[in-house]
């Protein structure tokens, strides 16, 4: 009896500890991944002159012009795109607004 006593002291001690944190944290993730943002921009090809207007989603913590550009030009760069500006962030409510505008480079990168 003493021996099923002290097992359940350290099973309560464990859940506390290490369970109820990883509960808690899984809990909150699907919160963490709707934190984005949306970026618009203007990227260009060279030789033959290629223009394009899209969209890309960015992390909330590169919710700026700036961090958007830091962002979003290597991701471009992969793909022979060189970036040319970020036109605006978008609001996701909105981004239904400029899907038509940004056609195939709708979140492509």
């Amino acid at each position: 009896m003493l021996l099923n006593n002290i097992f359940e002291t350290h099973k309560i001690a464990f859940m506390k500890k290490l369970v109820l944190p990883l509960i808690f944290a899984l809990a909150t993730l699907p919160g963490l991944a709707d934190a984005a943002c949306y970026a618009s921009y203007k990227a260009k090809r060279d030789n033959p002159l290629k223009l394009h207007f899209g969209v890309a989603e960015v992390s909330d913590s590169q919710c700026t012009k700036a961090a958007a550009a830091k962002a979003l030009s290597p991701r471009l760069e992969k793909a022979g795109w060189h970036l040319l500006s970020i036109v605006a962030m978008i609001p996701k409510d909105k981004l239904g607004e400029v899907k038509a505008d940004a056609g195939d480079y709708f979140l492509r990168y």
